[in-house]
């Protein structure tokens, strides 16, 4: 008999993919092992170091930045596992006079990694939505929260910036709560949120302004894309349609296990309340997959990339994810 293809893949522990984590969605021909780990940067790093994976997530601005590359190993399927709003992803040091977005002119900033994903999402809406002028903000790039190496492989912008490492054994956390930073963005919260007065949401009603930023732009900002390496997509074409099929059913497993009100899934206390306010908002789907759905998205996110230094062009779509029957590309 015909055995399916063993295929490993490495990716969050998400609600969205736990059908395929579990095995109650199997991929078509392919034997999948689900790796669910916590940190997306331990899984990009192991990916782009060693190959660890068949499949993994990996951040989607160093996709788009990195994809270009004719020694670059991986292909991305138009699959987004992780996605977050981020105007409630920019601290401030109450001292620091930062009373609106432009206040952030001339002011020390921390950010863990220049370029991850986060960062470019948030530098370009502060930048578009805010018209706040990003060359005059000094960077600081450092650990968060736990002193130690930062992994600056993610690369720099290609364009002039004023940016430096943050001193050894110094986190962006102690750094902002004594005001030696004035500011932090970046994919995580510090570790100083919610223990001091002194550290705020730039933005305390993030909820509401990005529902706004949602219903003008209809961006959803996209933080992950999962990845394939090239050569068992060469070996095996068919792999990313299976992939594919299976990801989106496991998804819509998700959302129906959520919705059943005999018992409540999830520990949030008013589930059925946000679940009502996610249909109002979103439709159906939260969360689609395809170029179709995200062509703004990620069209957006490719020009943050151009206008920040991290890629020359834009690049077709169609060039950048494996074709997908069905996924309107």
């Amino acid at each position: 008999p015909m055995t399916d293809l063993a295929l490993t893949m490495a990716c969050g522990p998400y609600d969205r993919m736990e059908a395929l984590r579990y095995g109650a969605v199997c991929p078509q021909g392919v034997d999948l092992r689900y790796l669910a780990i916590q940190d997306p940067t331990e899984i990009f790093g192991r990916m782009l170091r060693h190959r660890e994976f068949d499949l993994a997530e990996m951040s989607c601005s160093r996709y788009l930045s990195l994809r270009g590359r004719p020694d670059y190993p991986f292909i991305a399927l138009p699959v987004f596992p992780s996605k977050l709003f981020r105007h409630g992803f920019i601290f401030v040091n109450t001292k620091a006079g930062i009373q609106g977005p432009k206040d952030m002119e001339g002011k020390k900033v921390g950010v863990p990694t220049y370029s991850q994903t986060a960062a470019v999402w948030i530098r370009g809406i502060l930048q578009s939505e805010y018209g706040v002028d990003l060359d005059r903000i000094h960077w600081y790039e450092g650990p968060i929260d736990v002193p130690g190496h930062q992994d600056l492989a993610a690369g720099r912008p290609d364009k002039r910036i004023s940016i430096q490492e943050v001193p050894d054994g110094q986190t962006l956390s102690e750094m902002l709560e004594s005001g030696e930073l004035h500011a932090m963005i970046g994919a995580r919260a510090p570790g100083c949120l919610g223990t001091t007065d002194r550290i705020q949401r730039l933005f305390p009603n993030y909820r509401e302004l990005e529902r706004q930023y949602y219903s003008d732009t209809g961006i959803f900002p996209i933080m992950h894309t999962v990845v394939m390496r090239e050569e068992v997509h060469q070996a095996n074409p068919w792999v990313a349609q299976s992939m594919y099929k299976a990801m989106v059913e496991s998804k819509k497993m998700c959302l129906s296990e959520m919705k059943f009100t005999g018992a409540m899934r999830y520990t949030l206390p008013w589930l059925y309340d946000d679940l009502d306010g996610m249909d109002d908002v979103f439709g159906g789907d939260p969360w689609p997959y395809g170029i179709a759905a995200n062509r703004k998205n990620l069209e957006t996110l490719q020009q943050y990339l151009i206008d920040q230094g991290f890629a020359n062009e834009a690049r077709p779509l169609e060039d950048l994810f494996t074709p997908i029957v069905g996924a309107g590309t």
